[in-house]
């Protein structure tokens, strides 16, 4: 017979009290009928991923009494932190006890204490969670740079709040762990940027020292707004392009009018894939993009 499965999360507990067996669900999954979306959380394959999914997930294996954090907070808001070997597997939640309370020791919850304000902390879908900035701030201490960077430029885009913002917080973070690596990116941070990636090659620029580049900027022909570089310098007439597989797939035609256009008409192109973040691979382009830009930058000392 088959199984029909919840269209909400649910737990093996859960599926105990209607009459299915721990064994029914890791059976189903097996079939690809069922997935889970947080550790010890199911639902029926066919549902599609929303943050509302996200958060009923989460509510499931964490109490009214702690606060969800870092990267399953970044989640919640919308921006995907896990690396991409993490994919594999569930993750880990990550939470924090409220003042007064100790932290989760539930099987699959990383509980710990934090030292939250109630300005901190906003509900999603009925779920305690830090703020899209605290949430920033806290994983520009604990991440890698590279991906710390990434994932506090895109909660920026996505909730509005910019370099000053962050930069305005910083004396909360005295003596943390972390602190000297979040005072160094959250200057930096650019709404604008459009991708983890391309806040990689942000990231790399201003580590070379360079002059840091407009993101998002539109080439207008005949005053019409037709070709939109993701960093560019307006005097130098130089742009770097970084394609992703996901954002560029079936529009190599586009991407190579686009470039022809751009070449013909004076401007350097330097074109960015998936392995140029590499010691020798990044070094070869940051030397390209630094003399491209010489004879605009002569008076800077590089």
């Amino acid at each position: 017979m088959e199984q029909i499965w919840p269209d909400v999360p649910f737990t093996l507990a859960d599926a105990e009290l209607v009459g299915r067996r721990p064994s029914a669900v890791r059976n189903g999954q097996r079939r690809g009928e069922v997935r889970s979306i947080v550790r010890g959380v199911y639902v029926a394959a066919h549902v599609p991923d929303s943050i509302e999914l996200r958060a009923g997930a989460v509510a499931r294996v964490v109490s009214s009494h702690h606060v969800v954090t870092d990267r399953t907070a970044a989640w919640l808001h919308g921006v995907d932190t896990h690396v991409y070997a993490e994919h594999d597997a569930v993750p880990t939640i990550e939470t924090c006890a409220l003042r007064w309370h100790e932290p989760t020791t539930v099987l699959g919850v990383d509980g710990r204490t934090r030292d939250l304000r109630a300005a901190d902390v906003m509900t999603v879908h009925g779920v305690r969670v830090t703020t899209p900035l605290r949430t920033a701030l806290d994983l520009g201490c604990c991440l890698r740079r590279r991906e710390a960077f990434a994932a506090m430029v895109m909660l920026a885009r996505l909730h509005d709040f910019t370099a000053h913002d962050l930069e305005r917080e910083l004396g909360r973070y005295r003596r943390r762990r972390g602190v000297i690596q979040l005072r160094g990116l959250a200057g930096l941070v650019d709404p604008r940027i459009e991708s983890h990636r391309e806040a990689w090659v942000f990231l790399d620029i201003a580590d070379a020292g360079l002059p840091l580049p407009e993101p998002q900027m539109w080439i207008d022909i005949n005053g019409v707004p037709t070709y939109r570089l993701d960093f560019a310098y307006r005097r130098a007439r130089v742009c770097v392009e970084y394609d992703g597989e996901e954002a560029h797939a079936g529009r190599a035609a586009e991407d190579d009018e686009r470039r022809a256009w751009l070449r013909r008409n004076g401007w350097t192109v330097i074109v960015l894939c998936n392995g140029d973040f590499t010691d020798a691979r990044r070094d070869r382009w940051v030397r390209e993009l630094r003399a491209a830009l010489v004879p605009t930058y002569s008076n800077r000392r590089w």
